[in-house]
């Protein structure tokens, strides 16, 4: 337990930014899926407009620091490459 002035406040930070992660992370994975689907389903136009999206998403959320930037790259990557096999 924080003992504390400046731990306990720490404490109150962690636990919103824990929250505030743990949404954006799922916004994350959120679209990822999509893409996934979308190519799944073989629609390659469908999977172009769902794929801009969710670059924007995976961007944002390397540039909050929740994600790595290069393991924002290496989805992106990924993810390009699956719509181009298409």
């Amino acid at each position: 337990m924080a003992n504390s002035a400046q731990a306990r406040k720490r404490a109150r930070q962690s636990v919103k930014r824990r929250s505030n992660n743990g949404s954006l992370r799922s916004e994350l994975r959120t679209a990822i899926k999509a893409v996934r689907k979308a190519v799944a389903a073989g629609d390659k136009t469908a999977a172009q407009s769902v794929f801009q999206q969710s670059m924007s998403v995976i961007d944002s959320i390397a540039d909050k620091n929740v994600m790595h930037k290069n393991a924002a790259a290496r989805h992106k990557s990924r993810l390009s490459a699956a719509v181009k096999a298409l």
